[in-house]
């Protein structure tokens, strides 16, 4: 049997855990620069705010009742550490899926106590943190979405939903679950399984696995057999490595200073390298571009971009940042007020089964002088917070970085930002 927990609306929780003023208003967390509402609180969406929305173009009753605030990720991140080590005290195993959702193994406990035991799970956590989470208990991980779902979503659960594979229960609950809404299965999948006659999960699970094998791929076939209850699906295989990786962002404010450009794109590039080793690949090609704001029609324009080779194909933040210094420099032009630069990593392969060039020879002690610095960087980097080891200084002023006008202060991680207590 698997649990699945999932945090319900997890930034704004994190938000409320250290301040419960925002208790019961409408409350939206905003993306970087501050622009698109990226989380938002059950009263935000009662108020027809959909995710993304840009915050400028709220209308003015929904902006002066709401409160909005920047994105805190050193809050959000330390706050599901805490509840991944709660997690590992009370089960067997805990895989972590997402910053928000967790399974976890139940071996070792009657099925008659699941749902008394993942109570207690939900109360600790609560208790310890001041984060609500949703317990879906199931035979099978997609159920365990499925029951996660109800538990949410049908407020007399109390939180939990412990579905049985065969019951009246689940199958009402699959036949009301459209086949998008199941882990796994995107949009085009759903709108093909829709032409085969599939509407909803109970139409899914009734499917013949080998048509579906045939015609939509193994994981899909896996799909069937979660859904009449037998475990199939490892996490890994519904993460299937990016084919590229893109890191961009808007600069906090329009620059014309190339060093602002230059130490945007070194940051982006080493953001692009953590992502490319956690996946265990290696890029090929590299692409950088930089652009002026196209809003400011008044303002000279300009736009670039240009893909640098790598031989050999790398994951060294050094090396793709050397790569995209090259391409910064052959791509800027002086004069222009930039406002956006990014970086794509392109072409990747397993690093485990990278094809060599013809006549290339691996200097294997150099390589694994680089691997150990790499891990070394990313290991302190995960465990003392994102940037504690940088390439390059970065400007205290610079254009590059993003607004954060509205960040509530970093409670856990920051030692200057602990709140402060007062008896009266």
């Amino acid at each position: 049997m698997y649990a699945l927990l999932d945090s319900n609306n997890y930034y704004v929780s994190c938000e409320r855990a250290f301040n419960p003023r925002l208790e019961g208003i409408p409350v939206g967390v905003l993306s970087s620069n501050d622009g698109c509402i990226v989380a938002r609180s059950d009263e935000m969406k009662a108020l027809g705010v959909e995710m993304g929305t840009p915050r400028h173009l709220l209308p003015k009753h929904i902006q002066q009742q709401s409160v909005f605030l920047s994105s805190n990720y050193c809050l959000y991140g330390d706050m599901a550490r805490r509840i991944t080590e709660i997690l590992r005290m009370m089960t067997a195993h805990v895989e972590v899926y997402s910053i928000d959702e967790s399974f976890c193994s139940l071996i070792g406990y009657p099925t008659d106590t699941l749902e008394t035991h993942c109570r207690n799970i939900r109360e600790t956590i609560y208790q310890w943190t001041g984060i609500r989470v949703s317990v879906g208990i199931a035979s099978s991980k997609v159920l365990a979405k499925v029951a996660t779902r109800a538990a949410k979503k049908q407020p007399w659960r109390d939180g939990v939903c412990q579905l049985e594979t065969d019951s009246e229960e689940t199958r009402q609950l699959l036949m009301k679950q459209a086949t998008n809404d199941l882990w796994g299965i995107a949009h085009r999948t759903a709108s093909k399984l829709e032409l085969m006659g599939i509407k909803n999960a109970y139409d899914l699970r009734q499917a013949d696995p080998k048509l579906i094998r045939s015609k939509l791929g193994v994981v899909n076939e896996r799909i069937i057999w979660e859904l009449r209850g037998y475990s199939a699906i490892q996490i890994e295989d519904m993460d299937h490595p990016r084919q590229r990786i893109m890191v961009s962002r808007s600069f906090g404010r329009t620059t014309g200073i190339q060093a602002d450009v230059a130490e945007a794109v070194r940051v982006y590039t080493s953001r692009a390298a953590e992502k490319l080793r956690r996946q265990k690949s290696v890029a090929s090609a590299l692409l950088v571009f930089i652009r002026t704001n196209s809003f400011h029609t008044s303002s000279p324009q300009y736009s670039n971009r240009i893909v640098v080779p790598l031989e050999p194909a790398t994951d060294d933040t050094l090396a793709l940042n050397a790569a995209a210094q090259r391409g910064l420099q052959s791509i800027y032009r002086r004069g222009f007020g930039y406002q956006k630069a990014g970086v794509m990593l392109m072409d990747l392969q397993s690093k485990q089964h990278r094809q060599l060039a013809l006549g290339e020879q691996s200097d294997y002690v150099e390589d694994a002088k680089r691997e150990r610095l790499m891990g070394v960087m990313d290991k302190l980097n995960a465990t003392m917070g994102k940037g504690t080891i940088k390439i390059g200084l970065p400007r205290s002023n610079g254009a590059s970085q993003a607004k954060v006008n509205h960040r509530s202060p970093r409670y856990t991680t920051h030692w200057n930002e602990l709140p402060i207590i007062k008896a009266k």
